[in-house]
Parts: C-alpha cells; structure tokens; sequence
C-alpha cells in the first residue's frame, strides 16, 4: 500500500494471559491481576520486565507443580520484586486455573504451590465459574511494637492523636510482612499520605515492607475495618487496591488486641481500595480454639475482564 513502510517478519513466541479483577463482583473494581498461563521459558529477569511492563500490583506465571497433588506452581512478581506469597494473586489464579479447567480437574479445593509452600484453596458455587474462593493462609507472627509513635504518625502526614490509643504499630505476617498501624476512624485512614523518607527512617535497620493503615469499627462485633496499605518503597506499587495476605495478619491483630469479638468463628469484612476509586471486599475468617486462632482464611470474588498475547522475539 502507497505511503506505508514494509515491517519485516520477525519471528515471535507467544504468551498468553488472562487479567481478572480479585475481591469484587464487578468490572474495574477490585484488584487486576495478571495470569500468565504458562510461564515455562521464560527467564528471572524476563519476568521481572513483563510484570513491569503489565503495571499491575502483581503478575503471575504459571509453572507445572513438582507434586502431582498440586494444581500449579505460581511465580509472582510486583513490578519491583518477586514475592513468596499474595493473597489475591492466589485467589485470582484459582479463579483463572477452574474457569479454564487447568490442572483442577474440576474439583472444588486444591493446592497451589508458592513460594512460601502449599497454599489451599476452596472454590464456591460451580468449580467451572466459581463465586467464592477462600485460601488458608499460615499461622499469623507478629514482631514487636515499634514505640516511636509521633514520628510514625508524622511520615504518613498524621498526628499521633490520630493513631488508635492502646493499639501498638507492629509488624505482622502470615508469609508476606506488612506494618499494620492502627488509626482512629475511616477519615483518618483517608487523610494519611506516606512519606517514604520519614517512614524509612521510622523504621531504622528494620527490612522495607508494606505499610498497612486501618480503622476498625468501634463496635468489635461489627467484624467490619477500614484499609489501605502502601508500598512504593518495597514493590514498587503506590498504593494498593486489595491486599489478601495482608488481611489474614490483619483479622488475628483486632483478635488479639480486643478490636474484633472473639467466637468460635471470627467474621471480618476489610474495605479497602475505596480512596483510590477500586473498592474491594475481602473476607477474613478465623477458626477459634477457646482464645487462639486455630486457621486463618481469606477469601472473595473474581472476574474476568481481558485475555490477551504478549509476543516475545523467538529465540
């Protein structure tokens, strides 16, 4: 055709991927996550660019398991790093593994394999679209407060009257550390802006990870809380959406510090992504035994918003 340059043939591989939207029931709500259904060929660093490349929280390829039990082998990767564990990343690839009939053989629980080691999910509803998908998560650890509570409240432009009374800013995991500071209401939790440098100060010779801000409902039985958790300095994401394996840590922090009423099972409901126009639900669950939490659960929905090919030069 006149006027248009000839592009050589190169020749390519491709790669597909499925993106759905995790801890929602509508499109563009939630948190994106990309799905890379087989990620066999590619590199480390190959990788690490695509994830950057995607710009999503995180992006998943998938691996064949070393166990036949398994369903898949997830690699995950923020645009920054590669992590062990993500909550919805492992709710969103169960959800892409059973709608595509991929290594699930049409059951409603399987394990998946990461990083950290199997991790359990259960699906809801048909195992071809399920509605509901809830994982187990590892028992939740907690490192010691950190005391310096007016300069931790100044790196996220707040004031120590802000912070929670009685409630310790304390570092948290479940697999994957998050700082969990706890804040005095909804509006509060809206107002904090972080401050890299002063945070990275706060926190001294301490590893860099994730800063988790809440505010949970005054009534303890209510089992609602109010989130963000930002992590520019760590993963590369200003700001996250929905944060799973953050939320299994966060149900057995208001356990432990009275802000959530114990039963025999725990009911929680965390709100997050809301300030930044991507509201999320995530459902945390706690198995009590008398005072200790038993099993953590964590789980919401997922749905489907593109499939795609990336195209990589041919080797």
């Amino acid at each position: 055709m006149r006027g248009w340059c000839t592009i050589p043939a190169m020749s390519t591989r491709p790669y597909r991927f499925v993106q759905v939207d995790v801890f929602t029931d509508r499109v563009f709500g939630g948190n994106p996550l990309a799905v890379f259904l087989d990620g066999r060929g590619l590199g480390d660093a190959l990788m690490q660019q695509i994830a950057r490349e995607m710009n999503l929280s995180e992006t998943v390829f998938l691996f064949p398991p070393s166990r036949p039990d398994y369903a898949a082998a997830l690699r995950i990767f923020t645009p920054a790093r590669e992590v062990p564990f993500a909550g919805h990343p492992t709710i969103g690839t169960a959800w892409v593994l059973a709608s595509h009939g991929l290594g699930t053989g049409g059951a409603s629980r399987f394990v998946l394999e990461e990083r950290i080691g199997p991790v359990p999910v259960e699906l809801e509803g048909d195992p071809a679209r399920p509605e509901f998908i809830w994982m187990t998560q590892q028992e939740a650890i907690f490192d010691p407060a950190l005391d310096d509570r007016d300069a931790m409240a100044r790196a996220l432009g707040l004031r120590e009257a802000d912070l929670l009374p009685e409630a310790p800013i304390q570092p948290g995991s479940t697999g994957n550390k998050f700082l969990f500071v706890p804040l005095r209401d909804r509006a509060t939790v809206d107002r904090a802006v972080l401050d890299v440098r002063a945070m990275l100060a706060v926190m001294g010779d301490r590893p860099r990870i994730g800063i988790f801000v809440f505010a949970p409902d005054p009534d303890p039985g209510a089992g609602r809380v109010y989130s963000r958790m930002f992590a520019p300095h760590t993963s590369g994401i200003p700001e996250d959406p929905a944060t799973g394996s953050a939320s299994g840590p966060l149900g057995a922090y208001l356990v432990r510090h009275g802000l959530a009423k114990k039963a025999g099972e725990v009911k929680i409901v965390s709100e997050q992504g809301t300030r930044m126009g991507r509201q999320s639900f995530i459902h945390i669950r706690l198995a009590m035994q008398g005072d200790e939490i038993a099993t953590i659960r964590v789980g919401g929905s997922a749905v489907p918003v593109l499939d795609g090919e990336l195209r990589l030069p041919g080797s």
